[in-house]
């Protein structure tokens, strides 16, 4: 079962802290303290309005725990599809914590279940091709760990978190270094044992890359014929051959046919930057 790793858990105690900060900003609810007995009990339900898959479920009970809300909860296991109407979860707890956290936990939860909704449609397109796919740093800024958790819900996998963790020579990089090759020999000297990725837009960029053996070459906004034509090339070279990632506008539409022309892998921006959210209720009982 994917679950929030360490880092995932650190990220997402500042994320809360951080929103029930902005919602509270130190006077607290108002509206809730005073109406809401501060020892009556009641229940939540948490209810979608559209299909979706469940992903956040962690981050909703990190907001009561944040509020030192003693809740108890039920929850749809984290990747699994449901329908409209159908119940995701139940919080019971103190009723004036449940609704302090409402706005919080949902804006998170409908965030998270829709980047994992919008992936899982596209690890169905992919479903028997074996290849992978993956996210990229198209994330909503503060938000990346968690947004990368609900990838992996989904069913994708996740790219090089950030800066700090791969190479990754791109068309600006490659502006003020020069050609590929030299690139990724640059590279190489001052980034021993790091993995290296380098991007490339046509065939003769791809050949001249893989002169220096980058162990991903990047296949960025290029045709299937040329798509076609690199992976030829490249399973017709010697060891060590590179992974190639194919990347650029690929779609719900596109993505298998992008898939069919034999790349290791597909990176798809749109996971992140552009999942719709699934719009979830939280319904009060006493």
């Amino acid at each position: 079962m994917i679950a929030l790793d360490s880092l995932d858990l650190v990220d997402a105690t500042r994320i809360v802290a951080a929103a029930l900060a902005e919602d509270l900003a130190g006077a607290g609810d108002l509206t809730s303290n005073a109406l809401v007995a501060e020892r009556r009990r009641g229940r939540g339900d948490f209810v979608a309005r559209a299909d979706g898959v469940m992903a956040g479920a962690p981050v909703v009970e990190l907001v009561y725990r944040t509020l030192h809300a003693d809740v108890t909860w039920e929850w749809f296991a984290e990747g699994c599809a449901f329908r409209r109407g159908a119940r995701l979860g139940t919080v019971e707890g103190p009723s004036g914590l449940l609704l302090t956290g409402e706005r919080v936990a949902l804006n998170l939860l409908q965030r998270l279940c829709g980047v994992a909704t919008l992936t899982r449609r596209y690890v169905d397109e992919l479903a028997g091709t074996g290849v992978t796919l993956l996210d990229t740093r198209k994330t909503t800024p503060g938000l990346r760990r968690l947004e990368r958790y609900a990838v992996r819900v989904g069913g994708g996998h996740n790219h090089r978190m950030g800066l700090y963790d791969r190479v990754l020579i791109k068309d600006n990089h490659l502006a003020l270094a020069g050609a590929p090759s030299e690139a990724v020999r640059t590279a190489k000297t001052q980034c021993p044992g790091i993995s290296i990725e380098v991007e490339v837009t046509t065939v003769e960029g791809f050949l001249d890359a893989c002169r220096a053996y980058p162990d991903w070459v990047l296949l960025d906004n290029m045709g299937l014929a040329a798509l076609c034509r690199c992976v030829e090339l490249r399973n017709a070279m010697p060891s060590p051959r590179p992974h190639l990632e194919a990347s650029g506008g690929v779609t719900l539409e596109t993505v298998r046919d992008v898939a069919s022309t034999g790349v290791d892998a597909v990176s798809v921006g749109a996971l992140t930057h552009a999942a719709p959210w699934v719009d979830i209720a939280l319904e009060m009982t006493p």
